[in-house]
């Protein structure tokens, strides 16, 4: 299965974990300002992107990127991951949400949020979510 690994990250907390995800996959790894290829080249794709003010995705880049792939996710396998400081994890049910009315399969059912910076048992978990699904 071909897998690419497409994130957006402020503080470097949502790259670490895109990295450890790309890792374990063997994955393609772009930030949103990267890929320039079209989704339907992947079986599995992992978007990462922070929760950002009210608990929503980052507006500037990676919000108008993810509008204009999610209508191309339909039977592909879609990993949700990304970084939070604050709320109770509102931005990933809503991205969750959002992402299975494409018809995207959502690996393990839910996204992947991690408090702050990530931990090396964090990383190594997300490590080991991309080689199970790669």
């Amino acid at each position: 299965m071909k897998t690419a690994v497409i994130y957006w990250s402020g503080t470097g907390n949502t790259e670490a974990m895109a990295k450890a995800i790309a890792d374990g996959a063997g994955a393609d790894i772009f930030t949103v300002s990267e890929f320039g290829g079209s989704v339907s080249d992947y079986d599995v794709i992992a978007f990462g992107c922070p929760a950002m003010g009210a608990e929503v995705l980052e507006e500037e880049e990676f919000e108008p990127f993810f509008s204009s792939v999610e209508g191309s996710l339909g039977g592909k396998k879609v990993i949700l991951f990304g970084s939070y400081g604050w709320g109770d994890g509102e931005w990933m049910r809503n991205w969750e949400e959002r992402t299975k009315k494409t018809g995207a399969e959502l690996v393990d059912g839910a996204g992947v949020m991690v408090n702050e910076t990530p931990s090396d048992d964090d990383l190594a978990k997300l490590k080991e979510l991309g080689a199970r699904f790669a």
